[in-house]
């Protein structure tokens, strides 16, 4: 019995280690908040708005909603604020489960 605990022990430590060296593209989610710039047939990115130049003509969507529609992004600040990113495996584990937060999650 021993001799299994130590195995198990072995085998988490090591896959918990190697965690930290593998890494794993982190997406923005569906849901995603985004402004649609229906003039421009468009999509902002909240962080971008500001200096996106933007028309009345506007609504709240989610990212999902944007490409469906078949709308790109407004500008390379859009498209760089809703690049994937490389994390850790453990951190990427961590930001799916909630325990830290994606950067796009604040939006």
């Amino acid at each position: 019995m021993k001799k299994i605990l130590l195995v198990v022990i072995i085998i988490f430590s090591l896959f918990f280690i190697s965690s930290f060296f593998f890494t794993k593209t982190v997406k923005p989610s569906e849901d995603t908040r985004v402004i649609l710039e229906h003039t421009y047939k468009t999509y902002i990115a909240p962080i971008c708005f500001e200096t996106a130049d933007a028309t009345n003509f506007l609504e709240e969507s989610t990212l999902k909603n944007a490409q469906e529609i078949g709308y790109p992004a407004h500008s390379d600040c859009t498209e760089e604020a809703l690049e994937a990113e490389e994390h850790s495996f453990f951190v990427s584990i961590l930001q799916e489960i909630g325990i830290l937060n994606k950067k796009w999650d604040n939006w």
